[in-house]
């Protein structure tokens, strides 16, 4: 019993001290000409999802506020 307490014990400080290792580098900067950095630059694309979001906002304001005027005609 006492074998089996000190070699568990053994694992479990052993599987502990590889998970204290430090981590990878970042990757490199891939517009400065990197090898691992995000394709197509560092920055994202939202312009497109800037004016799709604000279309669906439109969109949604424009039926509440069709509701709500039919809703005054009743």
């Amino acid at each position: 019993m006492k074998k089996k307490v000190l070699l568990s014990l053994l694992f479990s400080i052993s599987f502990l001290a590889l998970l204290a290792q430090a981590p990878p580098p970042p990757p490199g900067d891939a517009s400065n000409g990197g090898t691992n950095g995000p394709v197509g630059g560092n920055g994202a694309p939202i312009g497109t999802g800037i004016i799709l979001m604000t279309s669906l906002f439109a969109a949604y304001g424009a039926k509440k506020a069709w509701d709500s005027r039919e809703k005054l005609e009743e």
